[in-house]
């Protein structure tokens, strides 16, 4: 099993008081297997993906990530287990704006020691970036940036793969598109998938779905 939660709980302090967010909440999933997370706003989807990159910590429960638990690492060790097992994509970019897009593609690879030229020319080939590989971050649409984020995440070969709403900044066409080259570089790799979005439609395109619905399981 690639990732395993179990009873996740998280609260966070209001001026009312602590409000739950996580209510035990458990989710198992293996390496080639996709996974859409769907639920209302607060229903707490993006806490939980938060939780499972090591970003926060649960208030109780367990993850585990390719066979480590996230509970027994401490800051740094978190941060190792992202650069060399999980990737991230986000509905913001987050590209560096001071690096090209051919630096942007291989940072995340550089941390990871897994930087391969090879690699990455078959991969901004694959993106339909190899003839903006010179340019910057701000020359590039919307949905160029998010090929380049995707990219980025995908260099460093992790084992399980985190988006939350990737495609949520894109217009439907160009964020389909986007969708579906994730997939289809996820599945070559034999990655896991977890996928926050609020669009039905584009959560029938994963394998399976966990609805969340004030804080559990739905």
């Amino acid at each position: 099993m690639l990732l395993r939660a179990r009873d996740l709980t998280q609260s966070f302090a209001t001026a009312d008081g602590p409000v739950r967010v996580l209510d035990g909440v458990s989710l198992d999933l293996d390496a080639g297997q996709t996974l859409a997370l769907t639920g209302e706003s607060g229903s707490g989807k993006s806490t939980l993906l938060h939780l499972i990159a090591g970003l926060d910590t649960p208030d109780s429960g367990t993850i585990h990530v390719a066979g480590r638990d996230i509970a027994g690492l401490d800051d740094a060790g978190r941060a190792a287990l992202r650069r060399s097992e999980v990737g991230l994509v986000f509905q913001q970019f987050n590209l560096i704006p001071s690096l090209s897009v051919a630096d942007n593609l291989s940072f995340h690879a550089r941390l990871a020691g897994r930087a391969d030229p090879d690699r990455l020319a078959r991969l901004a080939d694959r993106l339909g970036l190899q003839d903006h590989l010179s340019k910057y971050p701000e020359q590039l649409s919307g949905g160029q940036q998010q090929r380049v984020a995707v990219g980025r995440t995908l260099a460093a070969s992790p084992r399980l793969v985190l988006a939350d709403e990737p495609t949520g900044n894109l217009d439907e066409a160009t964020g389909t598109a986007v969708l579906s080259l994730m997939l289809e570089l996820v599945s070559e790799a034999g990655a896991g998938f977890l996928m926050v979005t609020h669009s039905d439609r584009l959560a029938d395109r994963l394998d399976a779905r966990l609805h969340l619905r004030a804080g559990r399981v739905a």
